[in-house]
């Protein structure tokens, strides 16, 4: 089988890496050929992440770069339909809910190529989320939905995906952290910054309904500024953040702001450890809720909803909203001892990819038992003519 692999933000590296290593590991089966859109392209959201995680060189590099959501969905569809016109392969896999993983599988979908996504099933039942839109459209395209946890799964079945689409298997971006975590102890980050394990907070902020609109960066930023009066504050942010926080003259490049630290982008493995060793973690990531849960780190998610409730339900994670006087408290909550514990959740381990790998295992054999005598399985079904 030929399997091409899409990846094209930062979130989707510490997904995919996992699964072409095991597919690679199958030689005789899989044939995996890696693309990535290029929808973060900056050295430090990119080119890190590939050399900190082990992955090889794109086959493929779309170079779509930024835009508006329809422009750069567009331009990844353009430049991927390319791609798969090219390399005919028998199945796409997507990850994640960024404007590349819709993209992608909807020229799959449109070549009649099957598709497979990776975090399938996640609802935040936000639609002003473009990336709740990005999850909806993705699953109702594929053929094979790999889900990290039971109410994923109940969330497809609502939805009136068929049971055999849906896939059980857990959560590749905890593969990612588990495979990586030995490697992440041997940072030097913590030394360069001057912080102890366990007496500072790691903020992640970049959703543009927290940094894009003035009034609300404001309240956060002064918020992240109480709590840094009271432990040191490590800010590894996004470029569009801090852009915005220029923008509205809260920060400059090479300014102090007492125990708040705002750096460039941090690579996997710094991040990682710094992320480990915090005492609490602000955060409106995705990810990053995820893996403090496994992190046992105290998270405090600055979002009205999330498409992660486990992280809530079993992990670490409470959901703070965006009012600053409530992240300040529950910060302060935390500080005082007073942090949430949690658990594991089931099948949030490192065998999650041998999982994905078994399922389409399973999925190319009942598609040779049932083809046709003399029909060539091998062959995809590319139907790219068919409006032309």
């Amino acid at each position: 089988m030929k399997v091409i692999l899409v990846a094209g933000a930062r979130p989707n590296f510490m997904k995919v890496a996992p699964i072409l290593k095991r597919l690679r590991a199958h030689p005789a089966d899989f044939l995996p050929v890696f693309v990535h859109t290029g929808q973060h392209y900056d050295a430090d959201m990119s080119e890190v992440f590939l050399a900190d995680l082990g992955l090889p060189q794109p086959d493929y590099y779309l170079g779509v770069g930024s835009g508006s959501h329809a422009e750069q969905t567009a331009g990844v569809m353009k430049a991927f339909e390319q791609v798969a016109l090219a390399e005919r392969p028998d199945l796409v896999i997507v990850v994640g809910d960024v404007n590349s993983t819709l993209a992608a599988a909807l020229v799959a979908a449109k070549l009649c190529v099957p598709v497979a996504h990776v975090e399938a099933g996640l609802r935040s039942f936000d639609r002003s989320m473009p990336e709740e839109i990005n999850r909806i459209l993705t699953d109702h395209l594929c053929d094979l939905l790999f889900t990290t946890c039971e109410d994923a799964n109940t969330n497809l079945r609502a939805e009136g995906i068929p049971e055999d689409k849906i896939h059980f298997v857990g959560n590749t971006m905890v593969e990612s952290l588990l495979t990586w975590r030995a490697q992440a102890e041997r940072s030097t980050i913590g030394r360069r910054l001057g912080v102890e394990p366990g007496h500072y907070c790691l903020v992640t902020l970049h959703r543009p309904s927290n940094v894009d609109e003035p009034e609300r960066l404001k309240g956060l930023f002064r918020a992240l500024q109480r709590i840094a009066a009271q432990i040191p504050v490590v800010f590894p942010a996004h470029p569009r953040t801090q852009n915005r926080l220029r923008e509205f003259g809260l920060w400059q490049p090479g300014a102090e702001v007492g125990q708040l630290m705002i750096l460039d982008p941090l690579g996997y493995i710094d991040f990682l450890w710094l992320e480990s060793h915090a005492r609490l973690v602000v955060t409106d990531s995705g990810g990053v809720q995820e893996e403090t849960t496994i992190l046992g780190v105290p998270c405090l998610t600055v979002r009205e909803n999330t498409e992660r409730p486990i992280t809530i339900a079993m992990g670490t994670n409470v959901l703070v909203g965006t009012d600053p006087e409530r992240l300040v408290g529950e910060a302060e909550r935390v500080l005082a001892g007073r942090g949430k514990s949690g658990s594991i959740p089931p099948l949030w381990d490192a065998e999650v990819s041998a999982r994905i790998v078994a399922v389409l295992q399973q999925w190319r054999r009942s598609k040779a038992q049932r083809a046709e005598p003399g029909e060539d399985v091998e062959a995809p079904a590319v139907c790219a003519e068919a409006n032309r």
